[in-house]
């Protein structure tokens, strides 16, 4: 593999050198500082030259390796050391490629110089404090300028060579302001309120430099920003047009780097300053339209949500360096980035967080939400009410023209009518809405098509465990003065226990009786759904009661008898039996027809039937079978005595695959 060595004290020169190391070439890193040293890093390939080198020096070092070329990377401004550079290339016989910055418009309000002497003297001439950040090697050409030490202020750099520079021209403490970008558009115009600038010195450093946010900065703090104009550059070539030289010549593959940017509830007031830096220096931004408004005048955008749609417009546009897609939100919280990313697998990706809707809607109600259980209704079928059953608080996100109300309509009619709710609408943004109420007083309302919910329920029943109290179902008699069937508690937990159900099961109760098995399976699996199978009119009376007792919208009763009743209803991923009509067979192989892999359970008293089950269990191409025989005994009052007292043995029969699934 090919070693290169790059000048590499520029963000174009660290990216460049991150990605030739990544399409594994080796590299020599020349810097002049140790600063610039670490922002480099570490890398078994990587070998770095921190300190500046004199043309002799340079020559020496390119002639000391068999470099395939040497990339000059260095500032646009640093012209005498591209010349070193260059003529260094042609002592060794080193070929040379010069990687170029590009420039932009100086904007509205800017005053162009064609140097420091020129912007030196046009300050002169007028009054005014200035904020020079031109750097500190450049100092000594202002100082000719009217009052210079009153009126000036530098920002530098925090080594202690600036801080030596600026007290070699005279500047006070006071006027020396020492840091390290790079700065937010908001950070330079805060600091050009704080000194009370009336000028800003600055170069056409381009995107990569902050350029843009200097002079946006200017524009809103009311000062005037002096561009110092660029030398006269060498030939060389954008870093796109670079890259596809370098694959073209040395067989290099580089991944192209793509940003991906949670900006939150939407306004730029509430955007990451590394989102806001990253959006700003997009050459092209993609998402959707909402999104876009964030684009600056000028700036390419292209309006995609699908991923594959965003993947291929990529692939198209090679001649983008810093593509950003922006998504609402945070990319980590019910965000397109779930799907986008693996679509994106082919480029390098960087991934930006942002504020999440949830957080941005508990801040504005002055709540935390570290005991808020999230879910999301937006553009998919999802059943809130189990979830808010379960959880004293939820927080939904809710699209849709009747989103919210029609989510406030499920929860009255389940009976939750009265639970509080909390409506965030255009969250962040001035005209943002807060709209507290009840499900019921809000059922009827009109809201944005995307909102924020936090839902609170004082009185949810966080109990999952199986094996409700027999007293908890409502029971009664049939025509003929029969008790309706329903199995008991102990049986009951065994059961589920044995069924092994997940949250997204879809279940058969066959034989429901009262829905007692049912109406816990439904408890359990609150983003599957159950049906339970019964032919007696009486009984499913008492199911719907029952369901309706425990507020289950994931349970649906079905009349008639199995396996007909069963025909047209959705494969199962688990079968309870209750009760077989003698159909025992019939109902197994239906099952299995549905879903081959389906677990089923079995329950049988008379031994009839429990030989019949063992039958199955040796017809059926199941893989694991189970029997458990269970006796119970409940205690009574006999006078000042309790005594317990057997009920019917029940025999539990378990068909799956394998023994827990």
């Amino acid at each position: 593999m090919y070693e290169f060595c790059v000048f590499a004290g520029t963000t174009e020169g660290r990216e460049l050198t991150e990605a030739l190391l990544d399409a594994g070439a080796s590299v020599t890193a020349c810097v002049a500082t140790e600063y610039g040293q670490t922002l480099l890093g570490s890398h078994p390939k990587l070998t770095i030259s921190a300190r500046r080198l004199t043309e002799e020096e340079m020559e020496a070092l390119l002639a000391s390796r068999d470099f395939a070329c040497v990339i000059d990377a260095t500032h646009p401004y640093a012209s005498a050391v591209t010349e070193n550079i260059a003529a260094a290339c042609e002592g060794a016989g080193r070929p040379y490629l010069r990687l170029l910055r590009g420039s932009q418009e100086g904007g509205d309000g800017a005053v162009s110089v064609p140097d420091a002497a020129a912007a030196a003297a046009y300050l002169s001439e007028r009054e005014g404090n200035v904020l020079l950040t031109t750097g500190s090697k450049e100092l000594s050409l202002y100082t000719g300028m009217k009052d210079f030490a009153a009126r000036t202020y530098a920002r530098v750099l925090p080594m202690d060579a600036s801080l030596a520079a600026c007290r070699e021209v005279g500047l006070e403490p006071s006027h020396i302001i020492a840091m390290q970008g790079p700065f937010s558009r908001e950070m330079n115009a805060a600091t050009l309120r704080a000194v009370d600038a009336r000028f800003l010195v600055t170069k056409d450093t381009g995107r990569s430099g902050g350029f843009l946010e200097k002079l946006e900065a200017a524009r809103d703090a009311g000062a005037v920003a002096l561009v110092v104009g660029r030398p006269p550059q060498r030939e060389g070539l954008e870093p796109e047009a670079l890259l596809a030289l370098l694959e073209e010549r040395y067989g290099l593959r580089f991944r192209r780097r793509v940003t991906v940017a949670g900006i939150g509830p939407g306004s730029r007031e509430q955007m990451t300053q590394e989102a806001l830096r990253a959006v700003r220096q997009a050459d092209c931004l993609i998402g959707a339209s909402r999104m876009l408004e964030l684009a600056r005048p000028g700036q390419e955008t292209f309006a995609a949500i699908q991923p594959e749609v965003i993947r291929d417009f990529l692939r198209r546009r090679r001649d983008l360096r810093r593509a950003v897609v922006v998504l609402s939100g945070d990319v980590g919280f019910f965000s397109a980035a779930k799907k986008l990313l693996p679509a994106l697998a082919e480029f390098d990706c960087r991934v930006l967080p942002g504020l999440s809707s949830l957080s941005a809607l508990c801040a504005q109600l002055g709540t935390s939400y570290e005991d808020v259980v999230p879910v999301s209704v937006h553009g998919r079928e999802r059943d809130i009410v189990p979830d808010v059953l379960r959880n004293r608080r939820v927080f939904a996100l809710v699209g849709g023209e009747n989103g919210v109300s029609g989510l406030c309509r499920s929860l009255t009619e389940a009976g939750l009518g009265e639970v509080s709710v909390s409506v965030g609408e255009r969250l962040s943004y001035p005209d943002q809405r807060i709209t507290r109420g009840t499900a019921r007083e809000l059922a009827e309302g009109r809201f944005q098509s995307l909102s924020a919910v936090l839902i609170e329920n004082s009185r949810a029943d966080p109990l999952v465990s199986p094996g409700l109290p027999d007293a908890a179902f409502q029971r009664g008699a049939d025509r003929t003065g029969s008790v309706v069937p329903m199995t008991k508690s102990e049986v009951r937990a065994v059961a589920l226990a044995k069924l092994a159900l997940r949250e997204s099961s879809l279940c058969w109760d066959v034989g429901a009786g009262t829905g007692s098995v049912a109406i816990e399976m439904a408890r359990l699996c609150r983003r599957g759904h159950v049906y339970a199978i019964e032919r007696k009119e009486d009984a499913l009376l008492l199911l719907e009661e029952n369901r309706k007792k425990f507020r289950l919208s994931n349970l649906t009763a079905v009349a008639g008898a199995a396996p007909a009743a069963c025909r047209d209803l959705p494969a199962p991923t688990h079968v309870f039996i209750g009760g077989s009509g003698g159909n025992l067979r019939d109902i197994i192989a239906l099952a299995l027809e549905k879903n081959p892999k389906v677990r089923i359970v079995a329950a049988a008293i008379a031994l009839e039937t429990a030989a019949e089950l063992t039958a199955c269990a040796k017809e059926f191409p199941f893989t694991y079978t189970e029997t458990v025989s269970l006796t119970v005994a409940r205690d009574r009052r006999a006078g000042p005595y309790r005594l317990m007292t057997g009920q019917n043995p029940v025999y539990l029969f378990t068909f799956g695959w394998e023994e827990t699934v």
